[in-house]
């Protein structure tokens, strides 16, 4: 799979890499990225063990005015080859992942961090939190009774602007599951034109498969890592025997230290690997999502692949040869570790088994796909009652096609929101209302609440403006008293104009901005400007007087 440059391996010696060896220990070579190589090699160089110590008593260090030279009993094994973890440990290691993440989920915590982002709403906070840890308990149940507990899936009522968007960007972030948002409005009723629901399922897969490959991909990268540096060092000095040991050791070290970075080597990597649309060998048209489509496609290509010039197996993606320094290599032959690696575990299983089991999907805007029973008038809307109709068996519980395998969503958590200013809950279908049998209603924002938006979150608006005219270098302070005259504006303008909740708070703040924010870049460096309550009145004056003429415009 990997080779290297004739040239270079010819004209290695063992009497070279004793004199390139010693060069390097008294200090006469040097290296600009050798401190990036140390980084890059950091958890890969802890499996070697230090010079003058035994690891098993097997090995032999003699040490001479000069040098130090190691002698190992002749082995097939190469001398720093990582020994992969066995089930148990793995297990142990999950285990304790598990533990941690346990702890994330206690409801206490769960509100805790969700109070660092979002002011009030503590009833839908804790309804979130409670949902959250009931996924964790059913996993605990026995095996007769796991099957019969189903998730209860939440409805949140509020008005536009209180934080219910908010509460699922958060919940995405609070743990290792796989989480999608979608919009009720952007599907349509099966038989029109557009998106079915049933993709819901299609796109969460996706993003099940990116977070199972990334957590795998984390706990063996230490491995792959230390694979890496024998694959580098077999293209260098060749395969390992016990006369070039020691020529190897000290290739071992220039390598961590950086001294051979920019060192040219040739790698077989796969075709494509870097462009953006590489799709394989063959590609074939329409819809990738669609789970006949994808498995031709990937039957095709593993068909296909017949090797490159390296001699790959039959069956594996075919490669090319590609000449690069070894700063660039190491990348390369990393994520081919890394993929041979993963290719003892059946990613799709696992992530199909993620989004069965602890799988979140959050269904926002529902009250935009329902119609009013006070008008008897039939819609011809393809995203109204016909979209409802389709979430019943995908709420209830069915079996739906991916491209990775057949996902089951009787245990899939959903959870709906809605501002329900046109139409009731009651609204929508019957059968709909009985599957999100949670109902929390969320409070309008008052103008203490607004006043606590903006300065208790973490990242609040205050913040941001302050940090952002920071980097001008011009120091942006706000009053107190500017601040509960922002607050009262934005709830004067909810009431007079319409309702929007927190988000005014936003057009306030940029009015408020506007001409500080286009003087700031003219600013001399550390400059002060004060944000006081009579500045505010005069920017949102204009606000007003034609927020009082509007309600006499027909």
């Amino acid at each position: 799979m990997l080779l290297a440059s004739s040239t270079f391996r010819n004209g290695a010696s063992n009497r070279g890499m004793a004199v390139a060896s010693a060069s390097m220990r008294r200090g006469k070579w040097t290296s600009s990225s050798s401190s990036s190589s140390q980084r890059w090699f950091g958890a890969s160089s802890s499996s070697s063990p230090p010079e003058g110590d035994d690891e098993e008593g097997d090995t032999t260090t003699t040490t001479t005015e000069d040098d130090t030279v190691t002698t190992t009993p002749p082995d097939d094994t190469p001398a720093a080859a990582a020994v992969p973890a066995t089930p148990a440990e793995n297990t142990a290691t999950t285990h304790n992942a598990e533990s941690e993440f346990e702890k994330k989920l206690r409801p206490s915590e769960v509100v805790k961090e969700l109070n660092r982002h979002i002011v009030g709403q503590g009833d839908a906070k804790r309804a979130v939190a409670i949902a959250l840890r009931n996924r964790w308990r059913r996993r605990q149940l026995p095996e007769d009774l796991i099957k019969e507990v189903t998730p209860r899936n939440v409805l949140m009522i509020g008005p536009t602007g209180c934080g219910k968007t908010e509460v699922a960007r958060r919940m995405a972030s609070l743990g290792d599951a796989p989480f999608i948002k979608v919009e009720a409005t952007k599907f349509t009723e099966v038989g029109y034109h557009g998106r079915d629901v049933d993709q819901i399922i299609r796109d969460l897969m996706d993003i099940s498969m990116n977070v199972t490959r990334k957590k795998f991909t984390e706990q063996r990268r230490a491995e792959a890592k230390a694979l890496v540096e024998d694959r580098i060092l077999d293209i260098l000095t060749g395969p390992p025997t016990q006369k070039e040991q020691r020529s190897r050791e000290s290739f071992r070290d220039m390598l961590r230290e950086g001294l051979l970075d920019d060192q040219e080597i040739e790698v077989d990597v796969p075709e494509g690997a870097g462009e953006k649309g590489a799709g394989g060998v063959f590609s074939i048209g329409g819809d990738q999502n669609n789970p006949n489509v994808a498995a031709m496609a990937d039957f095709l290509n593993r068909m296909g692949g017949g090797g490159g010039p390296g001699g790959a197996k039959k069956g594996s993606p075919p490669t090319e040869r590609k000449k690069m320094p070894i700063s660039e290599a190491r990348d390369v032959i990393l994520d081919i570790e890394l993929d041979r690696l993963l290719e003892n575990i059946d990613l799709k299983k696992e992530s199909i088994t993620a989004v069965e089991e602890s799988g979140i999907v959050f269904i926002d805007e529902i009250d935009k796909i329902c119609s009013s029973k006070d008008y008897m008038s039939k819609s011809a809307d393809a995203s109204a009652e016909g979209v409802q109709r389709d979430l019943l068996p995908l709420i209830e519980g069915t079996t739906i096609s991916t491209k990775y395998g057949n996902v089951n969503t009787d245990y899939i958590l959903f959870v709906a929101s809605g501002a329900f200013h046109a139409v009731k809950p009651s609204d929508m279908l019957p059968e709909l209302q009985g599957r999100l049998p949670i109902r929390v209603e969320l409070n309008g924002l008052t103008e203490d609440d607004l006043y606590k938006i903006l300065t208790e979150p973490v990242a609040n608006l205050l913040r941001q403006q302050i940090e952002l005219i920071k980097t001008e270098g011009v120091t942006l302070t706000f009053e107190d008293d500017a601040i509960r005259e922002i607050a009262r504006m934005a709830a004067l303008l909810n009431r007079t104009v319409e309702n929007i909740g927190a988000r005014r708070l936003h057009t306030v703040m940029e009015r408020i901005m506007e001409s500080l924010s286009f003087e700031a870049a003219e600013m001399e460096e550390g400059s002060a400007i004060t944000v006081n309550k009579e500045l505010v009145q005069e920017r949102l004056s204009d606000v007003l007087v034609a927020s009082d003429l509007s309600k006499y415009i027909l």
